[in-house]
């Protein structure tokens, strides 16, 4: 098959295309390469990635440019990924992420619908379920309140993808990432940025107490959804939650870090963070009876392979 794959160059995007090309499909990367951290890394991500690869630097709130894409090559699949990340940040720059996240998503699906891609999968995020008080986080609840612009940048994408199955016929899955890590993980995201921080005896923020939890997606996990859904077409659109279904607390996930690198965080509390939830938990049997996901990397197995990656990326000691 011939897969696009928007935001490729990232984290997650390029573990997928390291996936679907070793398994002989043909894959176009498109990535603006933006400085929300060093265009230098995701650069690195494709690097190593040998076989039928593609890549251009597109900006996806340039709509001519992601049609041009299109006109180029004609894909069988769409696997959106490109999107401006991050809670807090939204909270600082609203409309570069509904510019970004709504208007981008908005031309890479009507750009698929005029040049009859027929499946199309869009990376949403657990955000969306904002407080919910229904756990674990079911894809079936009402969701009346997200929390933060990234979160309603999600779920206003989840909508944009339904929109277009139901008037085009457009086969679509979303699917619901709860808080990825692993080998390539942006450095701005905590597991990446503590390990960072201890290894060099640097302070970590801890914002709060220690007691949120999250729902620790390892990303091989992650990719083993993405690739199920591709193959998935019993119905024009579904949602998906793709997580382990099990919760780490902050304060256990810092000693995890600390366990895997032999050394003492240095902490400094500070006040939660407006927008950050206290808790996302993925209830996954869905994805397990439908497209037959099932997990495997717990956080005390994934941590140390965090940290063994991120210790043969450092300078060797003289």
């Amino acid at each position: 098959m011939k897969f696009l794959v928007t935001g490729g160059a990232g984290f997650i995007g390029s573990h997928l295309v390291d996936n679907l090309v070793a398994a002989g499909h043909a894959v176009t990367v498109i990535d603006d390469l933006n400085t929300f951290y060093d265009p230098g890394l995701k650069e690195d991500n494709l690097s190593g990635i040998h076989g039928s690869i593609t890549f251009r630097q597109v900006d996806i709130r340039k709509a001519a440019e992601v049609d041009a894409v299109f006109e180029a090559e004609k894909f069988d699949s769409v696997v959106h990924l490109a999107a401006r990340a991050g809670v807090r940040p939204s909270i600082s720059d609203p409309l570069l992420y509904i510019d970004t996240n709504v208007n981008g998503t908005y031309h890479v699906l009507d750009a698929a619908r005029r040049y009859g891609v027929q499946k199309f999968i869009f990376a949403s995020s657990s955000s969306v379920y904002g407080l919910c008080e229904t756990v674990p986080f079911r894809e079936d609840v009402p969701l009346h309140q997200t929390i933060s612009p990234y979160a309603a940048t999600k779920i206003a994408g989840e909508q944009l993808c339904s929109n277009f199955s139901h008037l085009y016929g457009m086969q679509v899955v979303c699917l619901r990432f709860f808080t990825v890590y692993g080998p390539r993980q942006r450095p701005d995201l905590a597991i990446h940025s503590f390990t960072n921080k201890i290894f060099n005896e640097i302070p970590i923020d801890q914002y709060g107490d220690g007691s949120t939890r999250r729902d620790y997606t390892y990303v091989d996990d992650i990719v083993q959804g993405v690739v199920a859904s591709i193959e998935y077409n019993a119905t024009p659109f579904e949602i998906f939650n793709l997580g382990e279904s099990e919760t780490t607390e902050l304060s256990q996930l810092i000693r995890a870090i600390e366990s895997a690198l032999g050394k003492k965080a240095q902490i400094n509390i500070l006040p939660e963070q407006a927008g950050d939830v206290p808790l996302t938990y993925a209830d996954i049997s869905k994805a397990r009876r439908v497209l037959g996901y099932s997990p495997t990397t717990k956080i005390s197995e994934g941590i140390p392979k965090f940290v063994d990656w991120y210790r043969s990326r450092q300078p060797a000691l003289s």
